[in-house]
């Protein structure tokens, strides 16, 4: 494998990088590896790659917790499986 040396580190970055390290409980070369190929989007333990796609991210989050709560609670209707309709006995 290559070996890269990164200088002039935003500090903002520095804290992402150091914060994933400590929640994963891993280096801080491996957190920077696993952020940077979350970011453009390619899977290490996959021959192909998968594109990742950014063009809905603007919808994230916009939701309050209430308001997410009653979306879950409206979709128990339709999620109930209707037995007569799938019976092929008659």
């Amino acid at each position: 494998m290559k070996q890269l040396t990164i200088r002039g580190i935003p500090d903002e970055l520095e804290n992402i990088i150091r914060k994933e390290a400590a929640e994963k409980g891993i280096s801080l070369n491996k957190a920077l590896i696993s952020l940077a190929v979350k970011s453009i989007g390619i899977n290490k333990n996959k021959s192909k790659k998968e594109k990742l796609y950014h063009d809905l991210d603007c919808f994230s989050g916009l939701w309050s917790e209430s308001e997410a709560e009653e979306f879950k609670k409206n979709l128990l209707g339709i999620r109930k499986i209707d037995n007569e309709l799938w019976t092929t006995e008659k």
